[in-house]
């Protein structure tokens, strides 16, 4: 479910045109509603109803300052997997026992400011790792909450890119050694064991990879305590994937995954923590590109935007699908063609979409990506020297930018010459 849709013809967000958006602050830009973060916030809290949780924003999908402000609000803790989203996340109000700090790769400055700052959990991915925080913890006369991230090795059958969850993957300990390492953890003075991590990958659309997961989690946290551990919260990690077309297939929902949850590890006891972020983020947010050129190539037409790979990267990466549609909205019957969806980066791989039939297009149209709310705006990037693209948030009948779009002069500015050059 998503506040995107026709209303006279136009696209909308909300009750906002996109028309509007676009006169005032220029093509291309993101566009989030406000009602479909909270919605889709709320079936994730409310699909766990009656244990005890908490639903942890994976900000890396989508860290804008607003987001995470109205999501904290809300009732979310957040997930940060470096301390640059530990302070954006501080800076959005979020107290540090909703904060729960990821990554294989935190260093000692990060574990600091961390602890200092306040903290629910360090997720701890290797031994290496957990050594290191107990040095840091011990140094500022703290002790830092952990659960050990395992490793269960489940395919998660996801897009190679995106699994997590396997035992050739970088994350996480092997399960099978979740005894020891748990052992040493409990001999580190700075460090006091609360729980179990785990998460296998995103954009899964299957339940099946959660179940085994959670299943071998459920059967390590028996083990733990008859081994004297006080394992008291499992972070169960996101996920779980979102619909990227109009088709047929739905991924599994929210209520799903908490039914799976509850059958898998509902009878442990524990406080359950979970970290949706594409499934919050993803359809709650719209790419928008003006059409600069249509170019007839030799046996193919390619529709040339303003919009390119440095701003939206998902589709040269990982050959994401996203819909495209016309803000305008076609004529009942309209004749359809095929385009090249394509930017203007020097990248043959600057391209959104091959062979995608829409409704004849011009220049000065604008386009929509759907589903662009999730590793949008966080993975864009200056290539080429293109500025990063404004945010947008609506609710109901009224928009503010939260993210403006920097100058020409803004961008150079950054860069320093040497005095003797």
């Amino acid at each position: 479910m998503d506040h995107f849709i026709y209303q006279n013809g136009v696209l909308h967000a909300e009750d906002v045109a996109i028309t509007d958006i676009a006169k005032e602050v220029g093509t291309p830009f993101y566009v989030y509603s406000k009602a479909t973060l909270l919605r889709h916030f709320q079936v994730f809290d409310e699909s766990l109803e009656g244990m005890e949780h908490l639903v942890c924003f994976a900000m890396k999908s989508l860290s804008n300052i607003a987001v995470l402000k109205l999501l904290g609000q809300a009732g979310a803790g957040i997930d940060v997997v470096s301390i640059g989203e530990y302070l954006r996340a501080k800076a959005a109000g979020i107290s540090g026992d909703k904060i729960v700090f990821s990554g294989v790769g935190k260093t000692r400055e990060e574990m600091r400011i961390a602890i200092e700052g306040g903290i629910r959990q360090f997720n701890v991915e290797s031994e290496p790792e957990m050594e290191a925080l107990s040095e840091v913890a011990v140094s500022l006369g703290a002790v830092a909450p952990i659960t050990i991230r395992v490793n269960p090795d489940v395919d998660a059958k996801t897009h190679a890119k995106i699994a997590t969850g396997k035992k050739e993957n970088k994350f996480g300990i092997p399960i099978s050694r979740a005894r020891e390492v748990y052992a040493r953890a409990a001999e580190l003075d700075g460090l006091k064991v609360v729980g179990i991590d785990v998460h296998i990958g995103s954009q899964l659309t299957d339940l099946e990879p959660f179940r085994l997961a959670y299943r071998k989690v459920a059967e390590l946290t028996e083990t733990l305590r008859a081994d004297g551990h006080q394992i008291t919260r499992l972070d169960l990690g996101g996920g779980l994937g979102i619909p990227y077309t109009r088709s047929n297939e739905v991924p599994p929902l929210p209520m799903d995954l908490g039914q799976v949850i509850r059958e898998e590890v509902g009878h442990l006891g524990c406080e359950v923590e979970i970290e949706p972020g594409r499934l919050i983020a993803g359809n709650s947010g719209l790419l928008v590109s003006e059409v600069i050129y249509v170019k007839e190539g030799e046996d193919r037409r390619f529709l040339i935007i303003d919009a390119a790979m440095n701003d939206l990267l998902r589709p040269a990466m990982y050959d994401a699908h996203h819909d495209i549609e016309p803000v305008i909205e076609p004529a009942a019957g309209a004749e359809k063609t095929n385009f090249d969806v394509v930017g203007p980066i020097c990248e043959s791989g600057d391209t959104f979409a091959k062979g995608r039939e829409m409704t004849d297009l011009n220049p000065g149209d604008l386009i929509a990506f759907r589903s662009a709310g999730a590793y949008g705006a966080v993975m864009a990037s200056e290539y080429n020297s293109r500025p990063l693209i404004p945010e947008v948030l609506v609710d109901g009948d009224k928009f503010a930018v939260i993210r403006r779009r920097p100058t020409y002069e803004e961008m150079i500015a950054r860069d320093i010459v040497p005095e003797w050059l």
